[in-house]
């Protein structure tokens, strides 16, 4: 899969974790386990690559080239996202405590529950609001582009439920409300049954 030769703040680009993902070769393979952004990357190219191995007979074949509009969108958002972005504090057990995570760690997780949801894949994950004041209003925004077949009602719905969840276990941000926008809608492989949905998935 191709890449935008991206530097990330680490020093590695986005096609260097696409060649790994491809190849398995790597110039520091410790780095790989160490870096969280370079594992973000690692797991979202990973989920974007499955996704285009099940389009891959479709007439948007090109998806997994980095060309298509959709696909691009997602690797320009990709890269962004990576960065650390805004520190948000995180209560420590003591007093004296000064504890963060960073608005890019977030991302990386609003991504990986989206990707991970079937026929989907992730587009813009943004949060709005003031994240360094505890307690303050924060508003999610998630695009996300679905493949044709799956119900995009219940896919923004599973989507909205599974990040409330996520996101109230693993931050402590006052989340008010979860934007989900279908912004794209994918052709599906031309020997999927595009009429068929499973009993629990009827539109």
């Amino acid at each position: 899969m191709s890449t935008p030769n991206d530097t990330l703040d680490c020093g590695h680009t986005l096609a260097e974790l696409s060649t790994y993902l491809d190849t398995g070769e790597f110039a520091d393979p410790g780095h790989l386990n160490q870096c969280p952004e370079c594992q973000a990357g690692l797991a979202a190219l990973g989920s974007i690559s499955a996704l285009g191995t099940d389009l891959r007979d479709a007439d948007i074949a090109a998806a997994g080239s980095g060309t298509d509009d959709w696909m691009q969108s997602i690797l320009d958002n990709l890269r962004l996202e990576l960065r650390p972005g805004r520190s948000i504090p995180v209560r420590g057990g003591h007093a004296d405590d000064i504890l963060s995570e960073t608005e890019g760690a977030i991302s990386a997780v609003i991504r990986s529950v989206a990707d991970a949801l079937p026929g989907t894949a992730a587009g813009k994950c943004r949060l709005h609001g003031d994240v360094g004041t505890p307690g303050a209003p924060v508003t999610v925004s998630v695009d996300l582009a679905v493949v044709y077949g799956h119900p995009l009602e219940q896919r923004a719905a599973e989507l909205r439920s599974q990040l409330a969840e996520t996101l109230s276990q693993q931050t402590e941000l006052n989340i008010t409300s979860i934007d989900v926008t279908i912004t794209d809608i994918l052709a599906p492989p031309p020997s999927a049954d595009r009429t068929q949905t499973t009993p629990e998935e009827k539109p």
